[in-house]
């Protein structure tokens, strides 16, 4: 590998595609990176149009209780983002002013407000759905997006610690999340061929944090409770995920109490799409200048 050479990121900054803030992971987007992420939106949205699915946009932020009910602390306390806000008096604020003018930390009298930062895009759907009560019969489907945020400061394009996702989540039967589940893992290999982008698919190994957390990532993957699309992008050893298919058994259906018709504990799974990834896998393999892409990649993405 050439070490003079610019990375990935090097090029997408140069070119102003994507627009550096001084944080690893966080960067602005310019016009032609959203021209890319609207026409993937406009293609999942085609490949979806058959699951007749209820609409639901939400915040980058969600209730925190909510949050806290979810499990996701258990499991990730290193990736979530909590938003706090100043909480003193007259004199607190002068002291942050003061502090503020020394280049000191004047974060002392930050307080955690009701709001944390959305970990996954399906995470505020599932206390949504339990308060309607009992599911209809044939269970529920959705299309929702959100910002979301996890704490994982990278300088890997792909790895942002705040991004796009955007899900079809499916709460019913056991057999009606699986097969569910089944389509889109067929599905979303032929929309990501249909790019001309190499793929492959494996079992998840998620971050899961601890001691705890290296028993519950071998379980997932014992399980195969989530698979994942993986596309090159970094490197060849490392690829990326850029579409997750997820079978979360009945882990929301029991924390939110989510019934069935015939009152039995609802089981829940989700296709995601990382917007963000896919708009920069596209740039790594097809390059920087879209007119030069592919005719069929422009034609899938309606450019």
């Amino acid at each position: 590998m050439c070490e003079a050479c610019p990375t990935l990121l090097d090029s997408l900054l140069h070119k102003g595609i994507l627009i550096e803030t001084g944080v690893d992971g966080l960067y602005g987007r310019s016009g032609v990176f959203e021209q890319i992420i609207d026409g993937f939106d406009r293609m999942i949205s085609r490949n979806g149009a058959d699951q007749m699915a209820e609409v639901m946009r939400f915040p980058p932020g969600m209730n925190r209780a909510l949050f806290e009910k979810s499990g996701y602390l258990k499991s990730f306390p290193q990736l979530a983002g909590t938003v706090h806000s100043f909480d003193g008096n007259d004199k607190d604020h002068a002291d942050l002013i003061d502090r503020l003018g020394r280049g000191e930390d004047w974060t002392g009298k930050q307080a955690a407000t009701d709001v944390v930062l959305t970990p996954a895009a399906c995470y505020p759907v599932y206390p949504t759905i339990a308060k309607r009560g009992v599911l209809p019969k044939e269970g529920v489907i959705l299309d929702v997006q959100s910002y979301c945020f996890r704490h994982e400061p990278s300088k890997e394009p792909t790895r942002q610690q705040m991004f796009r996702m955007r899900e079809y989540v499916r709460i019913g039967t056991p057999d009606e999340v699986v097969s569910f589940r089944q389509k889109w893992l067929e599905r979303g290999q032929e929309m990501i061929r249909s790019l001309e982008l190499p793929l492959n698919v494996d079992v998840a190994n998620d971050p899961f944090f601890g001691r705890a957390g290296r028993v519950m990532a071998s379980s997932q993957r014992d399980l195969g409770l989530k698979f994942e699309l993986l596309v090159p992008v970094n490197s060849e050893e490392n690829p990326t995920a850029c579409l997750s298919f997820n079978y979360h058994q009945d882990h929301f259906g029991s924390t939110w109490g989510l019934k069935t018709a015939d009152g039995e504990t609802a089981h829940t799974a989700c296709v995601g799409f990382g917007m963000e990834r896919v708009t920069i896998a596209l740039f790594k393999h097809h390059g920087l200048d879209v007119a030069a892409w592919p005719k069929a990649v422009r034609h899938a993405l309606s450019l």
